[in-house]
């Protein structure tokens, strides 16, 4: 029957609100397939953010800059069609909403319409306020991401640890609370000091996810790649590897490949 279905509820921009305001944590991984956000929706995970560093892990690709909106609309696609409760947040990509307000809106409604996704995430603060405001008013949700913002890597220059001078610190809590007036529902905080963080979410009303940002945030977000150990090669200190399947992977398909060559698969039973 499909009522279990039915009888799932679906995580909202609403609910992360009150889990935050009674202190429980959000749980947030990436996902940009079908076979694996089915997994992880399956597992509990309270927001799958369909992340453009699909652009890393997917295409190979050294930055977020080269996926297209385009791209990005598949792997969200795909992403929601196996989401049952899960809130599902879809990047907007590098040059969908930086040339002005309408191209962010026409990009955001794009992903929208043809993707089915819940909500959009944009990097930035007061630079895309009037995107933002443009969004919002469409009826469409906005995530904030303040911080290391990997789509600015070249203007950083490295992906270190960001706001450590008092400075930049001040402007990414003046962009935190402009993103909070403007109508986010969430920031996404990634590679700046715990105690920075934690002030940042203290003094909002939102939930703030960190990437890299210490325990004193509302929730946590890793990719879902780096977490699994199926991506070898990155190792910062804020990721915590849950499995190792890098090497179940490769022993799995060495196994066949032996077998293949062995003549040992298939054998008498697995033949028709």
């Amino acid at each position: 029957m499909s009522v279990h279905k039915q009888d799932i509820k679906r995580i909202t921009t609403h609910q992360l609100q009150e889990m935050k305001n009674r202190g429980e944590k959000i749980a947030m991984l990436t996902a940009y397939d079908y076979s694996m956000a089915k997994l992880i929706d399956g597992a509990g995970i309270d927001v799958v953010l369909v992340g453009d560093s699909a652009s890393n892990v997917m295409a190979g690709h050294e930055t977020t800059l080269p996926i297209t909106l385009d791209q990005m609309i598949y792997h969200a696609a795909s992403v929601v069609r196996a989401v049952k409760r899960a809130l599902v947040v879809v990047d907007l990509p590098f040059g969908a909403y930086q040339g002005s307000s309408g191209e962010a809106l026409r990009s955001s409604i794009r992903i929208m319409k043809e993707a089915g996704a819940h909500a959009v995430k944009l990097e930035g603060g007061s630079e895309i306020k009037e995107s933002v405001q443009r969004i919002l008013s469409a009826g469409i949700p906005v995530m904030g991401h303040l911080g290391l913002t990997p789509q600015s890597i070249y203007k950083f220059g490295t992906y270190t640890v960001r706001a450590k001078e008092e400075a930049e610190a001040q402007k990414l809590l003046e962009d935190a609370h402009l993103l909070e007036e403007c109508g986010c529902f969430g920031i996404v905080l990634e590679k700046i000091p715990a105690v920075l963080a934690g002030k940042v979410a203290s003094s909002l009303h939102i939930p703030l996810i960190g990437i890299g940002a210490g325990p004193d945030v509302d929730g946590q977000v890793l990719v879902m790649q780096d977490m699994l150990g199926i991506t070898q090669e990155f190792k910062p200190r804020f990721l915590r590897r849950y499995a190792d399947l890098s090497s179940i992977v490769t022993g799995a398909v060495g196994k066949y490949v032996a077998d293949v060559k062995a003549k040992d698969f298939p054998n008498a039973d697995e033949k028709y």
